[in-house]
């Protein structure tokens, strides 16, 4: 079978790299993380890993491998538990990139949604396709008309994994506030760190650029998110990696240490959003 050829550099690059990650943390940890999925895509793919394989053999290297298969474990869990409520919901990816959480969720009567840039969705389209209740959505997540293509008639939960920080904090709240203008009893899932850790993340992407980086997506505590002018909501959160699993006793003395940063110095969390409608 011919592999898919992807270019570095370009943005199939950063579509593969969280997969891999995956891959790297559960051949580590296979007792933790099962990533055969992503393993699977990416072994079908022409691309020369041994650059990015050495970076995650590395102790900062394998711990950003272990936050992406923790996070990728956390969002599954709360769209898991939402259907168990609601098995027949809409399942919506928002920034999907090659993600597969809906084929991890799938119990068979729900409707998955995947949204990203067209093309994204292109190459999504040419490495995975979509299944028989699956839809791929080639749109910007801030051109809200993509949202006149989901069904929540049996309740919808929408999840956002490592993509607000791509987004200003502007525009985060206008999207949650128009989902929840949209669609009133669904559930919106996401990550979310400090200012502090915001700048961590974006520092390889942002470069030198002559932006205001701080009007972008940060969390910097939990009365930051009862502010936000959304609408009626009721807002949860959980330790980004303790809140849903504790695998403290299972990692490196170094990683532990790693975990108490996120936690306390970086407040990596899971934000749950039950959307209870707009206020009038």
């Amino acid at each position: 079978m011919e592999k898919y050829h992807i270019e570095r550099n370009t943005v199939q690059e950063t579509l593969v790299i969280p997969l891999y990650g995956r891959k790297v943390c559960a051949e580590h940890y296979p007792e933790l993380f099962e990533a055969r999925e992503a393993a699977r895509i990416c072994d079908s793919l022409d691309y020369d890993f041994t650059e990015k394989g050495k970076a995650m053999e590395s102790v900062a290297g394998l711990f950003g491998a272990m936050e992406v298969a923790q996070r990728h474990y956390d969002l599954l869990w709360e769209v898991r538990d939402y259907l168990k409520e609601h098995p027949e919901a809409a399942v919506v990816n928002m920034g999907c990139g090659l993600g597969d959480s809906f084929s991890k969720a799938d119990n068979g009567s729900c409707r998955g949604y995947s949204i990203d840039f067209p093309d994204v969705i292109k190459i999504r389209n040419d490495i995975l396709g979509q299944g028989e209740r699956e839809d791929n959505i080639a749109s910007d997540l801030l051109d809200f008309r993509w949202m006149d293509k989901i069904d929540s008639s049996k309740g919808a939960i929408f999840l956002a994994a490592g993509v607000f920080y791509y987004l200003k904090n502007a525009d985060v709240i206008r999207l949650i506030g128009k989902l929840n203008e949209r669609f009133p009893g669904a559930v919106v899932v996401f990550d979310s760190c400090n200012e502090r850790g915001a700048r961590l993340m974006r520092k390889t992407w942002l470069k030198e650029a002559d932006i205001d980086v701080s009007a972008y997506f940060s969390v910097n505590n939990s009365s930051e998110l009862e502010s936000w002018n959304i609408g009626s909501k009721k807002i949860s959160e959980r330790s980004y990696m303790r809140g849903y699993r504790d695998i403290f006793s299972k990692v490196s003395l170094i990683h532990k240490v790693l975990i108490i940063f996120c936690d306390k110095l970086v407040r990596m969390k899971i934000v749950k959003i039950e959307l209870l409608g707009e206020q009038k």
